[in-house]
C-alpha cells in the first residue's frame, strides 16, 4: 500500500511540475537579410538543450521555438544564441502554461525557475496558456524600453538584476529578473 501511495505521489508531482512552464516562444530577429542569415540563426537556436522544434517564417524573420517538456528554459540563452549568430532580438513572446498565478502591476512572481516582474498589467489570475512579451533591454527597441521605464520606479528594470526594491524571500540581489507584460 505504501508503494502504491508513493507512485501516486510521484505522478502527482510530475503533473504539477509540468503544469507551470514555458511551452514555446515566438522570436523576431532583426538584421537578417538573407537565407544564410536565417540559417545561421536557426542552427544557433537549434543547439539550445531545451528547444524541441523550430518553425520559421522567412517573410517576418521570425522563429517559433517549441520547448521540451520538463526542461528548464533560459530566456537569456535564447537572446545570446541570436547575438552569437550576429543578429539581435527585435521581439520575444513567451507562451506559458499557468495554473492560478496571481499577478499585479509592478510586482514580482516566481515562475518556472525564473523571477518575472509584471509591468503595465491589471491585477488578474493567470490560468491556461498565456503569452508574455519580454520587455527587457535587448528584447525591445530603445523607444519601447524608455516607454516601459516610465511605468516603474524599481531599479531592476534598468539593470535586469534584483535590487533591494524587489528581493523575494530568499533571493539574492544579483539574481536575474525578467520584465514582462501581457
Amino acid at each position: 500500500m505504501k508503494f502504491l501511495s508513493l507512485i501516486i505521489l510521484a505522478i502527482g508531482i510530475s503533473f504539477a511540475a509540468n503544469a507551470q512552464q514555458f511551452k514555446k516562444a515566438s522570436l523576431q530577429a532583426s538584421g537578417l537579410t538573407c537565407a544564410m542569415c536565417q540559417k545561421a540563426t536557426f542552427e544557433a537556436l537549434a543547439s539550445l538543450p531545451f528547444v524541441d522544434k523550430i518553425d520559421t517564417d522567412l517573410d517576418n524573420t521570425s522563429f517559433v521555438l517549441s520547448f521540451k517538456p520538463d526542461v528548464p528554459v533560459s530566456i537569456d540563452a535564447i537572446k545570446n544564441k541570436v547575438e552569437d549568430a550576429g543578429f539581435s532580438v527585435a521581439k520575444l513572446v513567451m507562451t506559458a502554461n499557468f495554473e492560478g498565478l496571481n499577478v499585479k502591476n509592478d510586482e514580482h512572481v516566481s515562475f518556472a525557475g525564473s523571477t518575472l516582474h509584471f509591468m503595465d498589467v491589471k491585477p488578474q489570475t493567470l490560468n491556461g496558456e498565456k503569452q508574455l512579451t519580454v520587455i527587457d533591454k535587448d528584447f525591445v527597441s530603445n523607444k519601447q524600453f524608455k516607454k516601459f521605464s516610465t511605468t516603474t520606479t524599481m531599479s531592476c528594470y534598468q539593470t535586469g538584476k534584483m535590487g533591494d526594491c524587489c528581493k523575494p524571500e530568499g533571493a539574492k540581489a544579483a539574481n536575474r529578473i525578467y520584465h514582462v507584460t501581457i
